[in-house]
Order: structure tokens, then sequence, then C-alpha cells
């Protein structure tokens, strides 16, 4: 190899190793705004005097914004660029944040909630393409894992503010100020970002058309599938602080710290729980782990002492840990390559559907009948979960993919 060639191939792998390192950092900061509303709502709501189910319009204006782009996130990035998109994209989280730090409307930061989501959705689905297309299935895994680093430290983030401070404003500032760091970034390195994309996954006959995809029973058990999980583990992000705090009675400190250990199981999970999944199995580690989720459910609604929930907190998460990811990786070999090309964006947008629906709906039970059927609600949708991963693996094994 000549001197020019070796000096082009210790930049390549420095502009690779540059935006992994980036593309990790993203995903940090991604996570870390969307858990500080948790935290956030009970002051939300008292700013200004709101019903518990007010949540619910939060979470659907962030929704909505989030599926639109990460459904379109493909052609957005063949028309700007995977460059363009990241940097545009952080500015809209950015502002999102810094206008929800700043409004005196409700209605405002149900807008700004759009705007976070549509920002988010594109980062989210352009990076994930970008590293899955360039990088190893492990440093896909330790980019979800990265998400769940952000996730964690957001309720802690918002807590310190909340009681260093006093406001919830400037948790969201602060909040705006990381993402603003990360456009900068983006924008500084936008020209690094551009390249191929990943082949769609298809065999010799084709991808099937959405249509086709849409027949399949399969790829509509797996769409329920991911509703009841994203529900799931959206219910406990959002309602944990609220219920540690104002049911059973914990300080705010420790429902802050609990809200953490939720989130923080989950990113535990993932990291420990990717190294061994080939070795278990993939089907058996989802079996295991959405068994593990309802158990640790049963044990935050009913166990006593209150020591027993907090435990079961962190089982939940860390059974709800490798779903996401393991549920993904088997799309390809479940349903075939010719239906896994839809069905995978199917999923993604399911995952939208019940973090907009599930969380709202675990707010009106709180107000209807207390903040302690939240919790029960929640055993329940793990115990969904088990039933329709059983009936999943039942089907497959009995019907071979497409």
């Amino acid at each position: 190899m000549s001197v020019s060639e070796t000096r082009t191939s210790i930049a390549t792998a420095g502009s690779r190793g540059l935006l992994l390192a980036l593309a990790y950092a993203a995903f940090v900061s991604l996570g870390l705004p969307d858990t500080v509303s948790g935290v956030a709502w009970p002051s939300i709501r008292d700013t200004y005097r709101l019903p518990q189910s007010g949540q619910g319009l939060l979470s659907l204006g962030l929704a909505s914004g989030y599926f639109l782009s990460s459904f379109l996130a493909g052609k957005l990035t063949q028309t700007m660029g995977i460059g363009a998109l990241l940097w545009v994209s952080s500015l809209l989280v950015a502002v999102a944040m810094f206008g929800i730090s700043v409004t005196p409307s409700w209605y405002v930061i149900i807008g700004c909630a759009m705007v976070w989501g549509l920002g988010s959705g594109a980062i989210d689905g352009g990076l994930n393409g970008y590293v899955s297309a360039r990088f190893s299935a492990r440093h896909v895994s330790w980019l979800h894992a990265c998400y769940s680093l952000g996730a964690t430290l957001g309720p802690l983030v918002m807590t310190a503010t909340l009681l260093a401070l006093g406001s919830w404003r400037l948790g969201y500032a602060l909040v705006g100020a990381v993402i603003l760091a990360m456009t900068v970034a983006f924008l500084w390195t936008r020209q690094l970002w551009e390249g191929s994309h990943e082949p769609a996954h298809a065999d010799e006959r084709g991808a099937a058309t959405i249509f086709e995809t849409l027949q399949s029973p399969l790829v509509w058990l797996q769409i329920l599938v991911f509703v009841v999980y994203c529900g799931l583990e959206s219910t406990l992000v959002q309602w944990t602080f609220t219920l540690m705090r104002e049911s059973r009675g914990v300080s705010a400190e420790l429902a802050g710290i609990l809200a953490s250990v939720y989130v923080g199981s989950i990113g535990v999970g993932r990291v420990g729980f990717g190294a061994v999944a080939d070795w278990i199995g993939v089907d058996r580690l989802l079996r295991l782990s959405t068994l593990t989720a309802f158990i640790g459910a049963l044990l935050l609604a009913f166990g006593t002492p209150r020591e027993v929930g907090f435990a079961g907190l962190a089982l939940v998460g860390l059974g709800l840990a490798p779903v996401f990811p393991c549920l993904m990786s088997r799309t390809p070999q479940r349903l075939g390559p010719r239906l896994a090309t839809h069905a995978i964006g199917f999923q993604v947008s399911a995952a939208m559907v019940g973090i907009a629906t599930l969380p709202g709906t675990a707010g009106l039970l709180g107000e209807w009948y207390g903040l302690e059927s939240i919790p029960r609600f929640a055993a329940g949708l793990a115990f969904g979960l088990w039933a329709l991963h059983e009936l999943l693996v039942a089907k497959t094994t009995a019907k071979p993919p497409v």
C-alpha cells in the first residue's frame, strides 16, 4: 500500500470513528428529552391548572410528529442528505425545548411537542439507517443503549433542576442547550455523513407491496405486539414519578431516582442481554424477558411493602430491555425478506401508536380511579405483551415465513 493510500485509509477510519461517536452522542441526546416530561408533568400540570389526562395531549403531539417524520425518514434522507437531515432535525428539537421553556401557553407547548417529535423521529430513522448500513449489529445495539443512557439522565436532570432552581422551565432550557450543541456538531460534520444507504430487505422475487404485506396475519400480530410493548414502556416512563410522589408518598428526590432506575435498567439490560442473545436464542430470550416484565409489573402494582414495588419497577425495566431490538432483529427471519421491507416500517409506526395512546389512557384511569390504577393497567399490558408474544411464537412455529 502506498503512502497516499495509507493516509486515505487512516483518514477514512478516523472519519468513521468520529461519526460513530457522534451517533452515540446523538442517541444520548435523543433520549434525554424523552423522559424529562414525566418528572416535569406535575409542575406543568399545576402551572397551567390541567387535569391528569392533559398529559395525553402532550404525548399525542409528540407522537404524531415522530410518526410522520420517522415514516418519511428514508425519503427525507434521499432528498436532503443524511448530514443536512441530522442538523436540521436537531435544530427543530432544540427550538422545541427552548419554546417549551419560555411559552406562557399550554397550547404552544403542545405545538412545540409536535416540532420536537418531527425532529426526533427524523434523527431516529436517519441514524438507525446510517449505522445499520455501515457498522456491525453490536454497534446498533450499543446505539440503543446510548438512547437508554440519555433517557436515564433525563429524570435526574429535571429533578435536580426542580430541587436546585425550582423551575421546570430551566430544565427544558438545559436540555435544549445540549441538543443545540449536537446541532452544531452535525452542522460541522455534515459533509462527512453523506454516502450510500442500506439495501432493502428483499429476495430474488423482490419486496412485497404494502397491500401484500398487510394481508399477512403475522404482520398484524407483530404490529399489535409493538403497540403494547411501546405503550407499556412509555406508560411507566411518564407516570412513575407522579405515582411515587403523589400516591406512594416518597420524596421528590427518591421519585426522580426511581424514574431513572426504571429507564436505566432498560439500558443496562440492552447491553447485557445483547451480549448473550445469540447464545440463549432470540425467541427464548424474548419469552423469558416478557414473563419477567409481567412478574415485575405485578410486584409494582400489588407488592408490599413499597420497597417490593421499587424492585418490581426495576424488574419490569430489565424484562423489557431486549424486547424492541430482538423483535426487530427477528422480523426478517420470522416474516421472510419479502414482507420485512414494509413490516419494519409498520412496526415503528405501531410503536408511535402505543406511545400516543396508552400513557394517555393510563392518565384517564388515574383521574377516574386514582393513581394506583396506573400500575394495575401496566400489569395488564405486561400480561398482554407476554400472551401476544407466545401467540407469535406459536404462529411462527406452525407456519413458515412467506
